[in-house]
């Protein structure tokens, strides 16, 4: 599931923080662009942000990265142990060194850096819950999306059979084994067990121009969150600052044939969203704005 944290751009405004979304896969938490005001709005929905494992910053421009280094800060005065793994482009590292060693703060927890590659489709990061791939957006400095992919799920035991398996072999029945019997004989695995569902996929497009490109990479995603900066009146200002239209980021969603758009980075000249989501809506009607601290199942 996705919850949206910060939806403006470029600066607070209206109401709107600046980018960071939180995912949950499994119960494993990863932090998407890190703002100003992210760790504040993370205590206001109530999650406990020691948890978080990665944090995959998109490009460094302000509204996306200046809330690191105090969250950073944050989980050290806390006492995190865990290790914490920053995925950004080449200068975060020195970014969160020279801050440090103004305050002469020595972390008490590891900080590793993994500087993201180029080019899209690229393995950004890889675990048992999610394998996170790189999109190449196109903006004004380098800046990658991602693609969290969830990783193959366990087949399900079926209630009526489970007591036939013994604890130690459950496991293995659940990753596809037929049961051996007793008396020399076995049963095949689909007696056992039902299929899993099907793994699911959440896309990240962050500051970027129409890229008609990251179609092939984003076929059949089934949430797709793409900035949506302006309408179509400010086509041209979009062009100039390499900022998407409403209208552009559902013509990407439905050449891709995704589920759902959900959208975000919205211009502070907008008091409300509805045009943004009703422009998207005429190329691609399964549009939303995404709404911060409204959590949304990724189906």
């Amino acid at each position: 599931e996705i919850t949206p944290l910060g939806t403006g751009a470029a600066l607070p405004a209206r109401g709107r923080h600046p980018s960071a979304q939180l995912l949950n896969a499994s119960e494993e938490l990863y932090l998407i662009d890190c703002g100003e005001g992210t760790q504040e709005r993370l205590r206001r929905i109530g999650v406990n942000f020691m948890r978080i494992g990665h944090v995959f910053i998109s490009h460094l421009h302000g509204d996306h990265y200046l809330g690191l280094v105090g969250l950073i800060s944050t989980m050290h005065l806390m006492g995190r142990t865990r290790v914490l793994h920053v995925h950004a482009p080449e200068g975060i590292g020195s970014i969160i060194d020279i801050q440090l060693q103004a305050s002469r703060t020595y972390l008490r927890f590891p900080l590793k850096v993994h500087v993201l590659p180029e080019g899209s489709g690229q393995e950004v990061w890889s675990d048992r819950f999610v394998r996170v791939t790189s999109l190449a957006l196109v903006h004004r400095i380098p800046c990658v999306g991602f693609i969290f992919k969830e990783a193959p799920l366990p087949r399900n035991l079926r209630k009526e059979k489970v007591h036939l398996i013994p604890h130690f072999m459950r496991q293995a029945v659940k990753e596809g084994a037929d049961l051996a019997l007793p008396d020399g004989s076995s049963l095949p695995n689909e007696e056992l067990t039902t299929d899993p569902m099907v793994p699911r996929s959440f896309a990240y497009c962050s500051d970027t121009a129409y890229a008609p490109e990251l179609i092939e990479h984003l076929l059949g995603v089934d949430l797709l969150y793409h900035e949506a900066t302006f309408t179509e009146q400010m086509s041209g200002r979009a062009k100039e600052t390499m900022h998407s239209t409403a209208r552009q980021a559902g013509m990407i969603a439905r050449d891709a044939n995704v589920g759902r758009l959900l959208l975000g980075h919205f211009s502070s000249r907008y008091k409300d969203v509805d045009a943004l989501v009703a422009e998207a809506r005429t190329v691609f009607p399964h549009a939303q704005a995404a709404e911060e601290g409204i959590t949304l199942p990724i189906v």
